[in-house]
């Protein structure tokens, strides 16, 4: 029985001879129909090859439908651009076309969080490199030693590491390793009360100038949210005494409160 790499071998195999025996045509063919018709049967050809490419860029923010159809496009203006009478092995010439658009497409639109250019491009050749370093040395390799490999500095490579989840973040709803609560569960949250409390202690010393009356149509608007009718009546006055009460109460409030929150701005 046929080991999966035997049947891979073999479906190289037959592609590259169909890849030949296309190409063998196309220069003895003058017919243009002719000729539109080996050109599509050998962009078929090889198109397995194209998917391939694209494959190595799953999972990480751009479809699998668009990676291809990068490549393919990529696999297209390859065979157009290729000439048969050069003597160059096709897939030779293509591949590296194809794996530079897909990288191309993959580095200017798979990032939802988007670092540096040059972090970008490195990032690019990062996986390779710790790939086969990790196979060279048999373990996990340092920073400094795929620094080296890469000819780049330990910084940038720091950098380049950290981005590696820029290309497809991982899901704040994902459950952490008990896998009873996620990562949001996790997250902290704005306490109103921190503000609150803040409030407070700069409303103190303008409020403790206030008398008893002025004290309660506060209290009654803010902290039991009265209307002005409602704190007329609670204080014996009119409810156009109210609004007066209140309009000169929060100028007054705020006139106190102006240089703390300039000197607070300033410290900021």
């Amino acid at each position: 029985m046929a080991t999966p790499a035997l049947t891979r071998a073999h479906e190289r195999a037959d592609r590259a001879r169909r890849t030949d025996d296309i190409l063998d045509e196309l220069d003895h063919t003058e017919s243009e129909e002719a000729r539109d018709q080996l050109f599509e049967a050998l962009v078929r050809a090889n198109m397995g090859v194209a998917r391939s490419i694209a494959a190595r860029y799953r999972n990480r923010g751009i479809s699998d439908d668009d990676l291809e159809q990068v490549a393919y496009l990529a696999l297209v203006r390859a065979a157009r651009a290729y000439d048969h009478s050069r003597g160059h092995d096709f897939m030779s010439f293509c591949v590296p076309s194809i794996r530079g658009e897909v990288r191309r497409h993959f580095r200017d639109l798979g990032w939802m969080v988007r670092p540096p250019r040059r972090v970008q491009e490195l990032q690019s050749r990062l996986e390779r490199t710790e790939s086969d370093l990790q196979h060279r040395l048999g373990r996990a390799p340092r920073t400094d030693e795929i620094a080296h490999d890469l000819d780049a500095p330990v910084s940038d490579v720091e950098e380049a590491l950290a981005t590696v989840g820029c290309f497809s973040p991982v899901s704040l709803d994902q459950p952490t390793s008990t896998e009873t609560t996620s990562i949001a569960d996790q997250l902290g949250s704005v306490d109103s009360g921190l503000a609150a409390v803040e409030a407070r202690v700069m409303l103190a010393p303008a409020v403790r100038g206030l008398d008893r009356r002025e004290r309660r149509i506060l209290e009654l608007r803010f902290f039991h949210g009265c209307t002005q009718q409602e704190i007329a009546d609670d204080i014996g006055v009119t409810q156009m005494q109210v609004s007066r009460l209140l309009s000169g109460l929060m100028q007054r409030l705020r006139a106190q409160l102006e240089p703390a929150l300039h000197q607070q701005g300033s410290a900021a």
